[in-house]
């Protein structure tokens, strides 16, 4: 299978997870927005190696043959940040993580806030799409970047975890921002030539808002 297709079956597969997890508020909308759900987890990917690419796919599919739906103890994990008395009701769901682990992850999400706070003074208007950045801001409605990365870097397996950590140290030393990678694919997913394309149309279309056009 080439890289791209496995690639894909990482979208299929957490989409097909995705619409399996179950909300106290009854089903999402997001939950049968697929097209959307297939941009934005295609352009998470797209930077990715095929070492790495190849070890969550088989955490995905250990997590199937176990029963386990990694996008949903991505959400349980989230909520520890973002509605703590919750997230100990449904902690007994959901695996141990060990300390080498959790350290992994702060490594990892630290190295990400800082490309994530360069993405957005590089490009303020796109930003304001997206998510906050600091766990700081989490409100039980919205969840910041770093909450929203810090669940899903604890559904990963320790072997991916490592393999995640040497692909950002790989980026750094050459000079690249992960999420800049990330964000370039978005935009091209959505029929833009560039960033710098996109970031123009949102100031633009942000002026002609802000003057009743």
């Amino acid at each position: 299978m080439l890289l791209d297709e496995k690639k894909e079956e990482l979208v299929r597969r957490e989409w097909e997870a995705f619409g399996q997890v179950q909300n106290e508020g009854g089903r999402a909308g997001c939950q049968d927005d697929k097209e959307t759900f297939f941009r934005m987890r295609r352009s998470q990917f797209a930077p990715w190696t095929g070492l790495l690419t190849d070890s969550y796919l088989r955490d995905m599919q250990m997590a199937e043959f176990t029963g386990r739906n990694l996008v949903s103890e991505k959400y349980a994990w989230m909520m520890k940040r973002t509605a703590p008395e919750r997230f100990r009701e449904l902690r007994h769901l959901l695996p141990e993580v060990s300390r080498q682990a959790e350290d992994l992850i702060d490594q990892i999400v630290g190295v990400q806030l800082g490309w994530m706070e360069a993405y957005q003074k590089q490009y303020p208007n796109l930003a304001l799409r997206g998510r906050m950045l600091s766990s700081e801001e989490d409100t039980s409605v919205d969840t910041s970047f770093e909450t929203y990365l810090w669940g899903e870097l604890h559904t990963y397996s320790e072997e991916t975890l490592l393999l995640y950590g040497d692909f950002v140290k790989g980026l750094e030393e050459e000079g690249k921002n992960l999420w800049i990678l990330v964000m370039e694919a978005t935009a091209g997913a959505y029929g833009y030539q560039s960033l710098k394309e996109a970031e123009k149309q949102m100031k633009k279309g942000a002026e002609e808002t802000s003057q009743g056009l």
